[in-house]
C-alpha cells in the first residue's frame, strides 16, 4: 500500500482534492478536519483543552465552544502552538489506526490529508507527497468567502497563513503539484493521472523520504539534478 501525504496552503483546494481522491477506486482518505472535529468531542481532549484554555469550555453544554476557543486564541502564536501540541499526538494516533485499517481492507493507496505536512516533518511518514496549489488572489478570495460564516476576516486569514510554509516552498518540496485554479474538472483529471501513475508503481523513481534534507543548499542540488515536482496542468500563473 502506498501512503500519500496531501497538503496545500489555506484555501488552496486541498479538502476538495481529498474528497475527489476518496471517490476513486482503491483509494482511502484520512479526513483531518473530521478527525479534529471528532477529537474535540472526546472526554480526554475536552479535559485537556478545558485545563489549558478554561474560557473555551462551556459549563452548560460540558463541551468545548470552538467559537470561544478561536476568540481566545486570537492571533497569539504561543496559544496556537500550545493547542496544536495538545491535539497533534491524538491526530497521529488516529492516522496510524487509519493506515492499519486501510491496509487490512485492501486499499492500494492511503491518503493522509495533512495541512501542515512539511511544517511538522510529516513527509517522513509517507511515501509520496502531493501539494494542491492555487494563485494567491484566488486563495484569498476563497478564504474570505468560506470564512465569512466562521468569523474569519482578512487579518485572521493573513495570521493563519503566516503560520504556514509559503505555497512556493510547499510546491518545491512536493513530489506532485496539482493546480486547483483551472476548475474542478481539471483538478480531478490531474488527480486521476497521479493515482494511475502511483498504482503502476512509478513513484519508486522518487528518492526515499529519509534521504531528503531540509538544507537549502542540498535542496538546490536536488533541483539541479532534475528532482522537480511534477505539475499536472499548466496554471496561468507563476508559483
Amino acid at each position: 500500500m502506498i501512503v500519500v501525504g496531501l497538503t496545500g496552503s489555506l484555501a488552496a483546494g486541498k479538502s476538495t482534492a481529498a474528497k475527489m481522491l476518496g471517490g476513486m477506486a482503491g483509494v482511502a482518505v484520512f479526513d483531518s478536519d473530521a478527525c479534529v472535529h471528532a477529537l474535540y468531542n472526546t472526554p480526554e481532549i475536552i479535559d485537556l483543552v478545558r485545563n489549558a484554555f478554561p474560557k473555551a469550555y462551556s459549563k452548560k453544554h460540558k463541551s468545548i465552544d470552538r467559537g470561544a476557543l478561536r476568540d481566545f486564541l486570537g492571533r497569539d502564536n504561543e496559544k496556537w502552538d500550545a493547542l496544536e501540541d495538545l491535539i497533534h499526538p491524538f491526530v497521529v494516533q488516529a492516522q496510524t489506526k487509519f493506515l492499519r485499517d486501510a491496509k487490512r481492507s485492501g486499499a492500494e493507496i492511503a491518503v493522509l490529508d495533512i495541512p501542515l505536512l512539511f511544517e511538522t516533518g510529516a513527509e517522513n511518514r509517507v511515501d509520496v507527497t502531493i501539494c494542491v496549489s492555487a494563485p494567491a488572489f484566488l486563495r484569498h478570495k476563497r478564504a474570505l468567502s468560506q470564512g465569512a460564516g466562521r468569523g474569519m476576516d482578512y487579518d485572521d486569514y493573513m495570521f493563519r497563513l503566516s503560520r504556514q510554509m509559503e505555497d512556493r516552498e510547499k510546491c518545491a518540496r512536493a513530489d506532485y503539484v496539482v493546480p486547483s485554479g483551472n476548475g474542478m474538472a481539471h483538478t480531478r483529471r490531474a488527480l486521476e493521472k497521479i493515482v494511475s501513475e502511483l498504482k503502476r508503481g512509478d513513484f519508486a523513481a522518487f528518492p526515499k523520504k529519509q534521504e531528503k534534507t531540509q538544507d537549502k543548499e542540498q535542496d538546490k542540488d536536488h533541483e539541479q539534478n532534475g528532482k522537480r515536482p511534477r505539475t499536472f496542468g499548466f496554471p496561468p500563473y507563476r508559483l
